[in-house]
């Protein structure tokens, strides 16, 4: 009689299962059917939010529905973070993010846990951060900003973007590689960063290549390095920070994510219209005016590269020794 009953039970949860994956399959062959929501967890004006702009207008020109952007900053990304984790698992609500993403997951590990309530969609792209100065400083390179920090009593002040995020991170890995104290000013947003950045009230940012580049030629800030291995291709004459620091390399990265649960046909959806946008003549040509490099893939090689960053950065907050809300 257990047995029978079992069986019963076995076949009912099968047949469940095929009626909610039937159900998944048609929501995604219809996708979408209505606007979609595309969370920023950052205030307009950053780099994600230029890059997200770009894309939700091609996007809502290839698949026939608005992506609407919804800037939902604060707590160096994670409310925007946990609101697109705890949305509805069905594709109408999406979340385009950054490289702070793995950074803020290391340093404030919150409850819900962003490395798997979330799963990858394709990246976009991938650019430096710039380690930039006010012009009043009289650094002209990293050596020499070295040299001042460390002439400079109870260290030199830096404009953060949020606690926890990459670009704190990338500060603190930079002062930790040079041995030289620098002092976390911490910002709501870039946009507000950048503007006492160019008003001269704090004098250091490691930050975005994308709002710092238009300030580069006007002489408003002095890029003394790029985080790359390298030379950036935009930024000939700027030097690597690794020709001054050997083995310091920080790479910021954009992509999209969604909910974990959301149907596999939706995931490809987007994937495979975000690819067609890094082909799209207008936004190459845009992205190489922001010193970005597409990049595109698959969501298996996006997750690759969070987790790789994550992992990296879970060391660097050991080795530093940050813990949450420094």
């Amino acid at each position: 009689m257990k047995t029978q009953f079992a069986a019963q039970f076995a076949r009912k949860a099968v047949a469940l299962s095929l009626l909610t994956l039937a159900a998944c399959l048609a929501q995604a062959q219809q996708y979408p059917t209505k606007a979609v929501r595309v969370v920023v967890p950052f205030a307009p004006g950053g780099g994600s939010d230029i890059t997200a702009r770009q894309f939700s207008n091609k996007l809502s020109e290839y698949l026939g529905q608005q992506f609407i952007v919804d800037n939902r900053s604060g707590a160096g990304g994670l409310i925007g973070m946990e609101l697109t984790a705890r949305a509805p698992a069905d594709g109408y609500t999406i979340m385009m993010m950054s490289g702070s993403f793995s950074a803020t997951s290391a340093v404030q590990q919150p409850a819900f846990d962003p490395i798997n309530s979330l799963i990858a969609v394709a990246e976009f792209g991938y650019t430096p951060f710039v380690l930039a100065v006010h012009p009043s400083l009289p650094s002209k390179s990293v050596k020499e900003l070295i040299s001042l920090a460390n002439s400079t009593k109870g260290g030199l002040s830096y404009a953060g973007t949020g606690t926890g995020g990459a670009t704190h991170l990338a500060t603190e890995l930079f002062s930790s590689m040079a041995k030289i104290k620098m002092v976390a000013i911490q910002y709501k947003s870039t946009g507000a960063a950048m503007s006492d950045l160019l008003g001269g009230q704090v004098p250091v940012i490691v930050g975005s290549l994308l709002p710092i580049t238009p300030h580069l030629p006007t002489g408003k800030l002095r890029a003394l390095g790029v985080t790359t291995t390298k030379r950036w291709h935009t930024l000939p004459n700027v030097p690597a920070i690794a020709e001054t620091i050997p083995g310091y390399d920080v790479v910021l990265w954009f992509g999209t994510m969604t909910p974990r649960g959301t149907p596999q046909p939706i995931i490809q959806a987007l994937n495979a219209a975000i690819n067609k946008g890094l082909h799209d003549a207008t936004i190459k040509q845009s992205l190489e005016r922001d010193g970005m490099i597409p990049s595109g893939g698959t969501p298996q090689d996006f997750d690759q590269r969070i987790r790789k960053d994550y992992e990296r950065w879970i060391k660097v907050v050991k080795d530093v020794g940050l813990k949450a809300g420094e």
